[in-house]
């Protein structure tokens, strides 16, 4: 079994409908560490030990996080800066992070059709997060498609209710090890097609 760690970053929770559902949904769940960086760290003083000490300790890491103009909160960039130390996370002696995973989960205001190339923002969200996906190769991680919850804005209460069991299902399957990483790297997102990420019946 994985250990799972969620790196959670949000300026403004309280506004967010979908997030709090999205929490719920994953915080009991065995061998998953919920870390909400923004209640940790109101001053942005990140503890880098510690950090480094939880990222040791977990196989899987995810970013969740909102889609702040096509990039992630101001806390989780100062965490990446900080924590992500040249000769621990990565350079000749920088092999803390060798072999683990990581995957952004997103939601974003912006639908999916919005997010293409012949669409309003002219690039996909994962083209988007190629500075991430590079960071996080560079410290010898394996980077996933991401979990992305599109067109927050006008969702309703059951499709919100439908990305959260979404997203449990997803942090179920990496933990057991469920996921064929080859089947799904290429894909745009990780919960493009839930039947076919899923190796068999996590329930």
């Amino acid at each position: 079994m994985n250990r799972v760690l969620i790196l959670f970053a949000h300026p403004a929770l309280q506004k967010s409908r979908i997030n709090r559902v999205l929490i719920s949904a994953v915080q009991d769940l065995d061998s998953v560490t919920f870390h909400d960086l923004y209640e940790a760290y109101p001053e942005f003083d990140i503890l880098v030990s510690n950090e480094q000490t939880l990222m040791e300790n977990h196989d899987i890491v995810i970013l969740q996080h909102p889609f702040f103009w096509y990039s992630i909160p101001a806390l989780l960039k100062e965490w990446i800066d900080l924590v992500l130390e040249h000769g621990w996370a990565y350079g000749s002696n920088g092999t803390a992070l060798q072999d683990k995973a990581v995957m952004n989960a997103i939601t974003t205001g912006g639908s999916e059709d919005a997010y293409q190339k012949e669409g309003h923002n002219g690039y996909t969200i994962r083209e988007m997060l190629v500075p991430i996906e590079q960071t996080f190769r560079l410290c010898g991680m394996t980077y996933l498609p991401p979990f992305v919850a599109h067109g927050t804005l006008g969702m309703t209460d059951e499709e919100i209710h439908q990305h959260a069991e979404d997203y449990r299902r997803v942090i179920i399957a990496l933990r057991d090890g469920q996921i064929d990483l080859e089947t799904v790297m290429p894909d745009q997102r990780i919960n493009s097609d839930m039947d076919r990420m899923i190796e068999g019946n996590y329930e």
